[in-house]
């Protein structure tokens, strides 16, 4: 558990020094957050038991967040991310919801589902009310694959059927409601899907064809708030401006698309930091923004009678830290170690505060100055280096481009070259 998240002056220090930072503050051992140093973190050999065909590795950008409180508990967040700003903005909009108590979060709990197709049922509707008199039974059929699961009080919950018009003609879906406790659940529900289907076969005396979980974690909701104060934010017109911005995702779906982006570039960070699995978690995502029929806004931002801001946020995060990539990659267990959470609904909420908090900051730039001038003086670090700059010319020439308004590896070649030329002995 951290004892602070608030690091101010953090990005002044060098990488390691940073690391030993973020450590004290979280009260872990420095040599805990080892692996997150590439020549300590994942070797090619313990990828090659990770996956198939390893002929190496891809690196990509960890950075810690700062400022987060979540549920009256301070929060370094882990963020792997390639993308400038990111992390930068997510630590500023928490710094502002901090002087309000920070993010409170609620949940649904850890059910995830699995689906039983189940095709040639001659009279579906008597089959799905066959199905659900079986409930006890199935439920019973599950739980004896995973007794494991059951003694840490999760396991199998309920039984729900469907009848479903479709091209091929009317086919009946079974989904199996499954308590998968700190687990991600993926391996949990499909083998319980796998061990009922022939029973299921039997009782709807049909066959049955797909039995694997959905991404559509419609029972796994993480819901996070905070308030963010008028003031802080540039007043009460960038305030309306919000309110008018989150209106507009809510309303149209191609500017939806652009704004849950931004919401996923706060999630898919903490996703992918602390080993979990970010494809699903995109897929529920974007899925229970399209649960109405339209493609809409995940989060909303509205003014509370004093004129500030009241972030909102509701999304599926099956996230956990049983099993996969979390326990097999070393720098996904110095993650969790750092962000200090102890059950998969600690994770998730913490996740869904972030990316409450990247969203309101892009929001923020929109209707304030503009994306582009926060982002593109972070940028201009990324082009500097892809221009040659080497570590101590970077900072030098990132802002002599962004000075110049010419934001161009073509650009900052030139500026290299005066840079060097200007140190060279006379």
């Amino acid at each position: 558990m951290s004892t602070t998240s608030r690091l101010p002056g953090l990005r002044d220090h060098a990488p390691r020094d940073r690391r030993r930072l973020v450590a004290d503050a979280a009260g872990v051992d420095p040599d805990d957050l080892a692996a997150l140093d590439p020549q300590d973190g994942l070797t090619v050999a313990r990828a090659d038991h990770m996956v198939e065909n390893v002929i190496g590795m891809i690196g990509v950008p960890v950075g810690a967040a700062t400022n987060f409180t979540v549920d009256a508990v301070d929060r370094i967040v882990p963020m792997a991310t390639e993308e400038p700003s990111v992390v930068a903005a997510a630590s500023n909009a928490a710094r502002i919801a901090r002087t309000t108590g920070g993010f409170s979060t609620s949940s649904t709990g850890d059910v995830m589902i699995a689906q039983i197709q189940i095709l040639d049922a001659v009279d579906p509707e008597g089959t799905r009310l066959r199905l659900l008199e079986a409930r006890d039974e199935l439920l019973a059929l599950a739980d004896a694959q995973d007794p494991v699961l059951v003694s840490f009080g999760g396991g199998a919950r309920d039984v729900s059927v469907r009848t479903l018009p479709t091209r091929t003609g009317t086919q009946v879906v079974l989904h199996l409601h499954v308590d998968v406790r700190d687990a991600m659940g993926a391996n949990a529900v499909n083998t319980m899907a796998e061990a009922i289907a022939p029973r299921v076969a039997e009782i709807a005396r049909a066959r049955t064809l797909l039995r694997i979980l959905t991404n559509k974690a419609d029972l796994r909701l993480t819901r996070a708030r905070a308030v963010f104060p008028a003031d802080l934010l540039g007043g009460a017109q960038v305030a309306a401006d919000i309110e008018a911005a989150s209106a507009f995702a809510e309303a149209d779906p191609y500017r939806a698309a652009t704004h849950n982006k931004g919401i996923m570039n706060g999630i898919t960070a903490v996703v992918l930091a602390t080993g979990n699995d970010t494809r699903a978690v995109e897929a529920g995502c974007h899925s229970h923004a399209a649960r109405s029929g339209l493609y809409r806004a995940l989060s909303r931002f509205e003014r509370d009678a004093a004129g500030d801001i009241v972030g909102t946020i509701e999304v599926p995060l099956a996230v956990g830290l049983v099993g996969g990539a979390t326990r097999a990659h070393p720098a996904a267990q110095a993650a969790v170690r750092l962000l200090g959470v102890t059950t998969a609904r600690e994770l998730a909420a913490t996740i869904a505060a972030v990316g409450l908090a990247q969203n309101l900051a892009a929001c923020r730039a929109l209707a304030a100055e503009g994306i582009q001038r926060g982002h593109m003086t972070l940028h201009a670090r990324t082009i500097a280096a892809s221009a040659g700059a080497a570590v101590d010319e970077i900072g030098e020439v990132a802002a002599r481009i962004v000075a110049d308004g010419r934001i161009r590896v073509e650009h900052a070649r030139d500026v290299l070259a005066e840079v060097r030329a200007a140190r060279v002995p006379r």
